[in-house]
């Protein structure tokens, strides 16, 4: 297992793993990786040697780690659970569907399913009528966008939410470079904040780097309609089934308390 969002979506269907990433754990994940597992190297380069001495039945790699596929295939089956960012919703079902096929457990990716579809559509509902927003990035004090295509697309494209772009090019780690006075010119009526710092356990700049009096002057600031996301659930496991019902919650919350 070299990728967190596998193993969200793993757990949430109780199949037990092997092994877990040593890097960047999620905080609402870290309480449910039973003591003792393995670690089997960061997020992009898996332990291989720890890999091949565990003889594992199956290894996973995903969107980060998919580049050690070759590798690892020749000591086990591996399977690539790589999803498209340009459609996490639809790429976090079809991973369930596939494990759930896999370890027998059809019926509980079903149910998880459901309650995914059902949230997205609450979430959804929440948005409508409320106005533009925008994604962006906090990273080292400076200020990034996503737009759609992104890891945050299912934000615009899932919940239908206006975005104040036409395109960005967000293919860097921290998102397309931007300003205090771009978030001031585009005025968005909705922030919604991932802070990369915190999302791989360093410290956090996002409210910091939003401080400021030119930032001060826009909608979302004086209505006070600025979502805080999870940072290791926006950066590290939004392909995990928990970890993306953790974000909408956020995002109706988000709606329900906002002007």
């Amino acid at each position: 297992m070299t990728d967190w969002a596998a193993f969200d979506n793993l757990h949430a269907l109780g199949v037990p793993v092997a092994g877990v990433p040593a890097s960047a754990t999620p905080s609402y994940l870290a309480p449910l990786v039973p003591e003792g597992t393995p670690r089997v190297g960061s997020l992009q380069e898996p332990d291989i040697e720890g890999i091949a001495a565990a003889e594992p039945d199956l290894v996973i790699v995903a969107n980060r780690s998919r580049p050690a596929y070759e590798t690892l295939r020749q000591l086990a089956p591996t399977l690539d659970m790589t999803v498209d960012n340009a459609d996490i919703v639809g790429g976090v079902k079809a991973s369930l569907a596939q494990y759930g096929a896999i370890f027998g457990r059809q019926a509980r990716a079903a149910a998880l399913t459901a309650a995914l579809d059902a949230k997205v559509k609450e979430a959804r509902e929440a948005a409508a009528g409320r106005g533009s927003g925008l994604v962006v990035v906090t990273n080292g004090g400076r200020l990034g966008v996503y737009g759609p295509g992104s890891r945050v697309a299912w934000i615009y494209d899932a919940l239908a939410v206006p975005s104040v772009f036409a395109g960005v090019d967000d293919g860097d780690h921290g998102g397309d470079a931007i300003s205090a006075e771009y978030l001031s010119e585009k005025n968005p009526d909705w922030l919604f904040v991932v802070d990369r710092d915190a999302g791989i356990g360093q410290e956090g700049s996002a409210r910091a780097t939003l401080d400021n009096e030119l930032i001060h002057g826009t909608t979302f600031w004086r209505k006070n309609q600025i979502v805080y996301l999870d940072p290791a659930a926006a950066y590290v496991t939004m392909h995990g089934v928990t970890g993306l019902m953790r974000l909408l919650d956020q995002v109706i919350e988000g709606y329900r308390g906002g002007a």
